[in-house]
């Protein structure tokens, strides 16, 4: 794994590779990408489990309620980019495909401007927004108003940034530059939960902390400008906006917010329905067996992360090839997943019984059984949506969201 073991080092095997579609889509290297995605993704929840009773302690319970919403909103806030940072990714992979490299600084700074302007519109919208969510919306205690809005206002402007880091990733990931998207995602995890640690050696209040946060957010952002200008040393030579660009960055993008807005949507709005026909506590047998199992959605999350500019790539020079990384995506994500789903369904009732109590146990064996078959299909399922995307038709899968959200309604009722 000398790939990852520096920064320094994983550029230069870049451009040692003179953008080689072949040596991008290489299976060593898929391999070690979807190793360092994954690293990536878990590094947060391991760090969140040694964190959070800490920070729980310190703060009392409201405050760090109100901390996670923060965490929540941050991770959240790359909805006001508007798909433009996964459309960069396909766009340019695409290019790097079929040796368009012309085209692709002029992408790269006009989805970057694009995503500035969306920001600094959400921006706005929080700022004017904070008041009302305080005060009718969020139910924050009286004597935490004041600490909340100036929270909100703070992690308002770090929305441009927030979503401009996005899509600056998603121009590595096109590259195949996971080794360095993950050396940097993992100090940005580190920073997220120690950094609220550190802050209350001085003060217990809200807005030091968030302020903290988003000044990490504005140092992981100058990281990725630097390490993209690395990669594309054509980025240096000035800001160009390149009109033709925008229809192709907001055609693809305004398909990909349909799916990312529906996708999410049918995924929690059960929880809801839930706790309104049948009871809150339900709901809580039904969430905690969700919120296990659907971890395993990591899994697909760091191969298809790698995959989706991959098949972009090989789409436009060798679909042979493109049909090759398909088949052993499938293959990959069923042989790894199908021993764990089969052990959950049958040791279901007992991790229950051992993990919470045997209440637990007796309401949420059955939902936990279901659940697994339903996300190991969800899985594979992930892969020929990563493909149909990743081949620049985000329409289709949109489309295939929009015809399943009445019947996906009318069935959880």
């Amino acid at each position: 794994m000398r790939e990852g073991t520096s920064l320094t080092s994983t550029v230069g095997q870049f451009e040692a590779s003179s953008c080689d579609p072949q040596y991008l889509t290489s299976g060593n290297r898929l391999a070690r990408n979807t190793l360092w995605n994954l690293i990536g993704n878990v590094a947060p929840l391991l760090l969140a489990f040694f964190c959070i009773p800490s920070l729980v302690r310190a703060l009392g319970t409201s405050r760090f309620g109100i901390l996670t919403l923060v965490w929540v909103l941050i991770g959240y806030a790359t909805v006001f980019d508007f798909g433009l940072g996964r459309a960069l990714t396909q766009l340019v992979a695409a290019r790097l495909g079929t040796d368009q490299h012309r085209d692709i600084p002029g992408l790269v700074w006009t989805s970057q401007l694009m995503v500035l302007i969306l920001g600094f519109c959400g921006t706005a919208l929080l700022i004017l927004l904070s008041g009302w969510l305080v005060r009718h919306v969020l139910h924050v205690p009286v004597f935490l108003e004041a600490e909340t809005t100036w929270s909100l206002y703070l992690l308002a402007f770090s929305i441009p940034v927030v979503i401009s880091t996005a899509g600056l990733r998603g121009l590595m990931e096109a590259h195949q530059q996971f080794g360095v998207t993950g050396a940097l995602r993992i100090p940005a995890a580190v920073f997220t939960f120690a950094a609220p640690l550190l802050v209350l050696r001085f003060s217990h209040g809200l807005p030091p902390i968030v302020a903290t946060l988003a000044v990490g957010r504005v140092v992981m952002w100058v990281a990725h400008l630097f390490y993209c200008a690395k990669i594309m040393p054509e980025l240096r030579h000035g800001i160009a906006w390149h009109t033709p660009a925008i229809r192709r960055l907001l055609q693809f993008g305004g398909w990909m917010t349909i799916s990312n807005v529906v996708g999410p949507l049918m995924v929690t709005l059960d929880r809801f329905v839930i706790a309104a026909l049948v009871s809150v506590a339900a709901v809580a047998y039904y969430a905690t067996s969700f919120d296990a199992i659907t971890k395993l959605w990591l899994v697909p999350a760091a191969l298809l992360g790698v995959m989706f500019p991959a098949f972009s790539m090989t789409f436009m020079q060798d679909r042979a090839r493109t049909a090759v990384l398909y088949g052993h995506s499938i293959k990959l994500l069923l042989v790894s997943l199908f021993p764990i789903i089969v052990s959950v369904i049958v040791l279901a009732e007992n991790c229950l019984r051992l993990w919470i109590g045997p209440e637990f146990a007796e309401h949420g064996t059955r939902v936990l059984q279901w659940l697994a078959a339903g996300v190991f299909i969800n899985c594979l399922s992930q892969v020929p949506f990563a493909l149909v995307q990743g081949v620049g038709r985000p329409d289709l899968t949109a489309k295939l969201h929009l015809i399943g959200l009445p019947g996906y309604l009318l069935t959880l009722w």
